[in-house]
């Protein structure tokens, strides 16, 4: 009898082991589901060692989003796996949270006072920036209908924005008024917008933190043209700030920068949780300046579940965890905590600024000072270089760096430029071993020169 359980035992034993599973015989399948179960163990192990050919996100300098998050935030996120967010009768705390974080936001960002935050969580700033242009474009429609005029044909106005306004103006048949950038400039300057915007303009959107270089486009500068504007034609012309990234920044750090609902005209401001929000990926929030800026009639009243809820969002059903979390560290940074976090990046993002200025063959194009965490740069003479940004790039990924690379928006599309973000838990020591790793690229592409095609067919990251 001993015996007999003892074989059994090595036998449960062998059918466990990953290495000698029926499983891992086999190539992963990937057209149709297999027949029959596996163990647990043996499925996660398989998936675990196929996820190590992706790129190791803590030397993902490309992207803005979180990449790292303490132990309190992975035990609140296990423990709402389950919890939809979306059904406020039967998770009434987690749609509490919500509504503190949307007011912790609209305080954050000097909405008027004795107004209550009206806004709402999304799945990332992307949804929360449509959110905004639909609110947008509903507002100048009633406008135009009350007035007897055509509403027929709205744009919307903005500089180097990110793809998900070209989506929005697509999806929702706005026409996309995209100013080309200046010699010199990174992002719309505001005497641009006279040739730009008309009657028939819903909305111009200001960004807080351009994707590509990462600097803030002058808000404050914007609404005072528009207000010039307005004096000189009557167009009432309100302000989204596209602060996807900036809204978690500029309080903190530059707080003496006018940006948010300190100016009248600016009506909405969308931001990322998930970026220098600190929290983990799959939040976003949208924050209207007053109610009556959101048209009652783009929320509806849902029946779900027993109970009746206001919603208004492009997706539905999602989990709460992401929510609590932001909470979670809303009340564990508090103010001063985000603003430590947020200098200890900025403060690294300088020092990599002054290592590339003395390296030789670049001009900085954002410091790293005045906006985001982070350094953007291009070669200081890129026929004589004798290599360009993307074999940097390329050369950089041996060594696990992911450095985007990429050309700057028309009509600046000529100057190709890297770009490196410093997010929370990217330390001054990893950014000492890039320099380093940097410095090697240079010197070895420098010693073994690449020849340089009329035009380079590579696109680069799309951040």
């Amino acid at each position: 009898m001993a015996l007999h359980e003892t074989k059994d035992a090595r036998a449960r034993d062998a059918d466990t082991d990953v290495f000698t599973s029926a499983l891992s015989g086999q190539i992963l399948p990937k057209y149709r589901m297999p027949e029959d179960h596996s163990p647990s163990e043996v499925v996660y192990s398989l998936l675990h060692n196929e996820l190590l050919l992706d790129g190791n996100a803590a030397q993902n300098l490309a992207t803005f989003c979180t990449t790292w998050s303490d132990d309190g935030v992975h035990r609140l996120m296990n423990e709402c796996l389950d919890k939809n967010m979306i059904d406020k009768d039967e998770y009434p705390q987690t749609a509490e949270i919500e509504a503190r974080c949307v007011n912790i936001l609209a305080d954050l960002w000097n909405a008027p006072k004795g107004t209550s935050g009206t806004g709402c969580s999304t799945t990332g700033s992307s949804e929360a920036a449509m959110l905004g242009g639909l609110a947008l474009k509903w507002r100048w429609r009633a406008r135009r209908q009350a007035e007897g005029k055509p509403a027929d044909r709205p744009n919307l106005v903005c500089g180097p924005v990110q793809i998900c306004w070209e989506k929005f103006a697509r999806y929702f048949d706005v026409e996309l008024r995209q100013v080309p950038l200046e010699p010199g400039a990174t992002g719309l300057v505001p005497h641009q917008l006279a040739a730009h915007v008309d009657e028939n303009t819903i909305g111009v959107v200001a960004i807080l933190g351009v994707t590509y270089t990462c600097d803030y486009e002058p808000v404050a500068e914007i609404a005072a043209e528009l207000d010039r504007i307005q004096e000189e034609h009557g167009w009432d012309i309100p302000v989204h700030v596209d602060a996807a990234s900036g809204g978690f920044v500029a309080p903190f750090l530059h707080p003496d920068v006018v940006w948010d609902f300190r100016l009248p005209r600016v009506a909405s401001v969308n931001t990322s949780g998930h970026k220098y929000g600190l929290a983990p990926l799959g939040v976003g929030w949208i924050v209207w300046r007053t109610a009556e800026l959101l048209p009652a009639d783009l929320v509806f009243d849902v029946d779900y579940l027993g109970g009746d809820m206001p919603t208004f969002a492009l997706n539905f059903s999602r989990p709460g965890g992401e929510v609590i979390a932001q909470y979670y560290l809303f009340l564990r940074l508090g103010r001063g905590g985000y603003r430590r976090v947020q200098q200890a990046c900025a403060d690294t993002a300088q020092y990599l600024a002054g290592e590339i200025a003395g390296m030789g063959p670049f001009t900085l194009l954002y410091d790293g000072q005045g906006g985001l965490p982070a350094v953007s740069y291009t070669l200081a003479d890129p026929a004589g270089a004798g290599f360009t940004l993307y074999d940097l790039s390329d050369r950089l990924r041996m060594r696990g760096w992911q450095v985007p690379t990429y050309p700057l928006p028309a009509d600046r599309q000529d100057t190709v430029m890297q770009r490196v973000l410093i997010r929370h838990g990217v330390t001054r020591d990893q950014i000492a071993l890039l320099v380093s790793d940097l410095r090697a690229a240079v010197e070895h592409l420098a010693a073994h020169p690449q020849p340089v095609p009329a035009t380079e067919p590579r696109s680069g990251f799309h951040h």
